[in-house]
């Protein structure tokens, strides 16, 4: 008796691992709407000011183009970006405007 109920709890368990696993993937984050979220970002952040950047992705890899004022708005672009669901690496072509 006992036995039948530790292989009713173990397959209990069991169905619970997976069925967290399967609800633990997730679908991959699209390209289109990777730009969407990475321009979103910049264009309304004070430091960055980011309305004229240029944002490419392609397979989560985000490529940043065009100008800003100053050193620490290249960075924090490069910041911002990283922290988008779905960015797997950011290549920063920003410049500073002289």
């Amino acid at each position: 008796m006992a036995s039948k109920m530790k292989a009713k709890i173990r397959a209990l368990l069991l169905l619970f691992v997976l069925a967290g696993t399967c609800l633990a993937r997730q679908e991959p984050v699209s390209d289109n709407v990777i730009t969407d979220q990475v321009a979103i970002r910049l264009s309304s952040d004070q430091v960055v000011k980011g309305g004229g950047l240029k944002v490419d992705v392609k397979d989560g890899v985000v490529t940043l183009s065009g100008q800003v004022d100053e050193p620490k708005a290249k960075t924090r672009a490069e910041k911002l970006t990283r922290k988008v669901k779905g960015v797997k690496q950011v290549i920063n072509n920003l410049t500073i405007r002289k």
